[in-house]
């Protein structure tokens, strides 16, 4: 079985505070609150792991979380860089019709070691897997000292050697850097505001995603997955469009749904080959499995998700009408 190893240079503490309504400037008691270890590539290894895949999760913490990290659920996956002090704390208040407000706390700087301890990671997990995938997940900080985001050329180097194949997850900064130079790129998981931005230009039907994600292909990055939100999803090559959508059963947490999606595409991907001599359609099953896997997450109060989705069956479009109109223009 394929091997996917996650990144995360920027690992998190998940506060979680569930209320009954958000009063701006007033005082709220929460009804319930939850903690746990998190950050991006940790939600995709946890809903892997869900999945039954092999995976591990590289991820920068805070000293003062270790001994909490190692005590969670997600604790097995965990390989764990230290640096001093506190983990960043992100925080999710959801109110009692199941909005979602975060508020994420800024990516502290990495010092050097730190950066070449996660690398070196990596590496490790890597090699120890036929025919990996790499995962780089979540925001990338800032080399300490340095003034500049820390340098993937290390990562690709690393994902070059072991033969792994590379998907990224990250925003702003971090995105722009890597569209001007994204060869190597197997997959980019955009969503539609992030793709809009990178084109710059508003996205108003299926069609102007399928156009600004072919932009991102003719860069050199093999598939784009965007996420549409209530819309779906769709995923993009250089000659294909599949558009899948599912229906969660209810709204609990919309928070690591986008993390969720990843790794259902990823489990799709990987499972998929031996199924082809009978006609399946990879890249097919793997945007079902993505949005099947996204709308288990939103059904979760957790950012962390547990066990596969059950009864969720996608709706797939391989020849999608691209005349359809999104349910929010997408503006950068």
């Amino acid at each position: 079985m394929t091997g996917i190893v996650t990144l995360t240079a920027a690992g998190a503490i998940d506060a979680t505070y569930r209320i009954g309504a958000l009063r701006r400037g007033s005082f709220t008691r929460a009804e319930s609150y939850t903690r746990e270890v998190s950050g991006k590539g940790v939600n995709v290894s946890a809903a892997l792991a869900a999945g039954g895949a092999d995976t591990a999760a590289v991820v920068v913490l805070g000293a003062d979380d270790v001994r909490f990290a190692r005590c969670g659920l997600t604790a097995p996956l965990l390989r764990i860089v230290e640096v001093p002090g506190a983990t960043r704390v992100n925080t999710s208040i959801i109110d009692a019709d199941g909005a979602t407000t975060k508020v994420n706390a800024p990516t502290p700087p990495l010092s050097p070691e730190a950066w070449d301890a996660a690398v070196s990671a990596l590496s490790a997990e890597l090699a120890a897997r036929p025919e990996p995938w790499l995962v780089v997940s979540g925001s990338l900080p800032e080399l300490a000292g340095a003034g500049e985001l820390v340098d993937l050329a290390a990562v690709r180097a690393v994902a070059r050697e072991h033969g792994a194949r590379i998907a990224v997850d990250t925003s702003g900064a971090a995105l722009d850097a890597l569209l001007a130079d994204p060869i190597g790129v197997d997959l980019l998981t955009p969503n539609a505001e992030e793709l809009s931005a990178a084109v710059g230009r508003p996205l108003h039907i299926l069609g102007d995603v399928v156009t600004a994600a072919r932009q991102i292909v003719s860069r050199g990055v093999t598939t784009v997955l965007a996420s549409l939100g209530a819309d779906g999803l769709i995923a993009v090559t250089a000659d294909r469009a599949v558009f899948a959508r599912a229906d969660a059963p209810f709204v609990a947490n919309t928070a690591g749904a986008g993390d969720a999606a990843l790794a259902g595409f990823l489990l799709g991907l990987t499972r998929t080959p031996a199924a082809t001599a009978g006609g399946a359609d990879p890249l097919a099953v793997a945007a079902a499995s993505a949005a099947e896997w996204g709308a288990h997450a939103v059904a979760h109060a957790s950012t962390i998700v547990a066990g596969p989705p059950l009864g969720i069956r996608a709706v797939v479009e391989t020849s999608p009408d691209l005349s359809r109109a999104l349910t929010e223009e997408a503006r950068a």
